[in-house]
C-alpha cells in the first residue's frame, strides 16, 4: 500500500463528515459516496476488492436486526400499545416535562444492557413520539436524551453494544484457548464486574449535564387529563397485541439465551428476521409489501455504505495507523505509568475515534492491537484493564455526534420519518459534552481501580463504592423539577388544562 493511501483514505473521511455535517446531502448519500470512493481508491492503488468482497465489508448482523426489529415494531404500533405506554409514562411524571425524560431515559439504560441499544431505541423512540404528540411538544431533545443513555446504558453490558459482543467474543475463553492469555480471558459477568460501576458512577452526573444543555426542550410541563387520556389513548385491537406481543416476547428470550449460548446459526440477526416473519404470518399475510414500507431503508442504506466506507478506509491503513500510533506511545511511556498511558490513550482515543468512525470496525481493529500489546514481554500489561479501557471508549465515544453509533443513526431515521429530522450540529451540541463528562468519570474510574497501586485491594474497592453512592445521591436533586410543583396531575373528568 502507497504511502499516501493513508492521507486519501483521512481525506475521503474528511469530505464525508461535511457533506453529512452541513447537510450537503442526505447522509445516506454521503455514506455512499464515501463508500464508491474508498473502493475506487483501493482500485487506484491496485488492490480493488470485487462484488462478492465488498459484500462481506455489510454488517449484515446489523442490517438483519434492524429490518426484523422494524417490522415487528411497526406491527406492534399499530395496537395503540405505544399510546398506551405513553400516557402511562407520562402519568408517572406528573405533567414534568424533565421528570418524563428522566423516567425515559432510565428505562432506555436499563433495557439497553439487557438488550442491545439498537433494538432498545427501535423500541422505545416510537413511545416517545407518541407522547410528543399527545402532549404536543418537539420530540427531537427526547429522543437525543434517549439515545445518549442507550449508548451509557449499552456499556455496562456484553450484550448491551456492538463493541462489547465484539470484544466479548474476540477475548473469551474459547478465543484465547491455547495462548499465554488464556487465564486473563473475560466473559459476561466480567463486563458487569468491571464496566457497569463506571456506567453506574457517570449516569447521575450525565443527567445533570443533560439538564443543563436541554433546559430549553425538557423543561416546562404540560397537564392533561388523565382519565382522558387513557380513553383517548387505550389498546386499539387487543388480538393483534396478543399475537404480536408474544411473539415479541419470545424473541427477546431468544436474545438472552443467543448471548448465553452463542451459536453460528442464532444470531441476533436471525432471531430478529424469523420473529418478523412468524409476525407476518400470523398477523397479516396478505400484506407483506405494506409492511416493508415501513422499513428505514435511507438508513439501511446509510448503513450499507458506512461499512463499506469504513472497510475501505481499513484497507487503506487509516485504522492501523491509528493502532500504530497507540502501541508506539505506550512502549515509550516509563515502566510505572505504563499501565496508566495505555490506559488513558485507548479510553480517549477510542472515544474519540468511535465518534467519528464508526465503533464497530474500529473495536473489531483495535482488539487485535489489546491481545498484542498484553502479550508483548516488554511492556507486561494485563489484558483486563486494556479490554475495559477499549470498552467504555468505544461505546461511551458513540455519543460524540450523530454517526458514532448504530443507534444514533436508527434514531435520528426514526425522528426523520415521523417528520422530526436531527441534524448533525444538533445532536452534536448535546452528544459531544456528555461523551466529554462520562469519559472524564470513566478515566478516574480506571485510574483507580487498575492503574493507581494500593496497599490494599480493599481501597479501590472502597473509593468505587463511595463514587457510586455519591453519585446515585444526587438522584432526587437532579430528578427534581423546581420549575414544576410534584403530583400535580389533573384528575377531573371535565377540566383539562395546559401549562407551561
Amino acid at each position: 500500500m502507497p504511502s499516501w493511501s493513508v492521507s486519501a483514505a483521512f481525506v475521503i473521511l474528511i469530505l464525508v463528515y461535511a457533506l453529512i455535517v452541513f447537510e450537503v446531502v442526505h447522509r445516506a448519500l454521503a455514506a455512499s459516496l464515501g463508500g464508491i470512493a474508498a473502493v475506487i481508491s483501493l482500485h487506484v492503488v491496485g488492490n480493488g476488492p470485487d462484488l462478492s468482497a465488498i459484500m462481506t465489508w455489510i454488517d449484515w448482523e446489523t442490517i438483519g436486526l434492524l429490518i426484523g426489529m422494524m417490522v415487528m415494531v411497526d406491527i406492534l404500533s399499530k395496537t395503540g400499545l405505544f399510546e398506551w405506554a405513553a400516557v402511562q409514562a407520562y402519568a408517572q411524571s406528573g405533567g414534568s416535562i424533565w421528570r418524563l425524560s428522566f423516567i425515559l431515559c432510565t428505562i432506555t439504560a436499563i433495557f439497553s444492557a439487557l438488550l442491545d441499544n439498537v433494538t432498545t431505541i427501535l423500541l422505545i423512540v416510537p413511545v416517545t413520539i407518541q407522547i410528543s404528540k399527545v402532549l404536543e411538544i418537539d420530540p427531537v431533545a427526547l429522543i437525543i436524551a434517549e439515545v445518549m443513555f442507550s449508548n451509557i446504558g449499552g456499556a455496562a453490558t456484553q450484550i448491551g453494544d456492538p463493541p462489547n459482543i465484539i470484544i466479548g467474543a474476540q477475548l473469551s475463553s474459547q478465543s484465547l484457548s491455547g495462548t499465554d492469555l488464556a487465564s486473563q480471558s473475560i466473559g459476561f459477568s466480567d463486563f458487569i464486574i468491571h464496566v457497569a460501576p463506571a456506567v453506574l458512577i457517570a449516569m447521575i452526573p450525565a443527567f445533570w449535564l443533560l439538564k443543563k444543555l436541554e433546559a430549553n426542550g425538557l423543561s416546562g410541563s404540560r397537564i392533561r387529563n388523565i382519565e382522558l387520556l387513557r380513553i383517548k389513548y387505550g389498546i386499539k385491537d387487543i388480538e393483534l397485541l396478543k399475537k404480536s406481543g408474544t411473539i415479541l416476547i419470545f424473541v427477546i428470550i431468544a436474545f438472552f439465551l443467543h448471548s448465553a449460548y452463542p451459536h453460528p446459526l442464532f444470531s441476533v440477526a436471525t432471531i430478529a428476521i424469523a420473529g418478523a416473519v412468524i409476525m407476518l404470518l400470523v398477523t397479516s399475510p396478505h400484506k407483506v409489501e405494506e409492511q416493508l414500507d415501513s422499513v428505514e431503508w435511507t438508513t439501511i442504506i446509510f448503513f450499507a455504505g458506512l461499512f463499506i466506507m469504513i472497510h475501505g478506509l481499513e484497507y487503506m491503513g487509516l485504522i492501523d495507523k491509528i493502532a500504530e500510533l497507540i502501541s508506539s506511545t505506550i512502549a515509550k511511556a516509563s515502566e510505572e505509568n505504563r499501565l496508566m498511558v495505555a490506559i488513558l490513550l485507548l479510553l480517549w482515543v477510542s472515544a474519540i475515534a468511535s465518534a467519528f468512525i464508526d465503533n464497530i470496525p474500529y473495536t473489531a481493529t483495535m482488539v487485535p492491537v489489546v491481545i498484542e500489546l498484553a502479550q508483548d514481554p516488554e511492556l507486561q500489561l494485563p489484558l483486563g484493564p486494556l479490554a475495559w479501557a477499549l470498552a467504555l471508549g468505544a461505546c461511551l465515544g458513540g455519543n460524540g455526534t450523530i454517526i458514532g453509533a448504530s443507534a444514533n443513526v436508527v434514531a435520528a431515521g426514526l425522528a426523520e420519518e415521523s417528520g422530526n429530522d436531527i441534524s448533525f450540529n444538533r445532536f452534536f451540541k448535546t452528544g459531544f459534552p456528555i461523551m466529554i463528562l462520562t469519559l472524564f468519570i470513566s478515566t478516574i474510574y480506571c485510574v483507580i481501580r487498575y492503574a493507581m497501586e494500593w496497599s490494599s485491594n480493599l481501597i479501590p474497592v472502597a473509593l468505587i463504592l463511595v463514587l457510586t453512592i455519591a453519585s446515585f445521591s444526587l438522584s432526587p436533586m437532579v430528578y427534581k423539577d423546581p420549575s414544576f410543583p410534584p403530583n400535580k396531575v389533573i384528575l377531573s373528568r371535565d377540566i383539562s388544562v395546559e401549562s407551561e
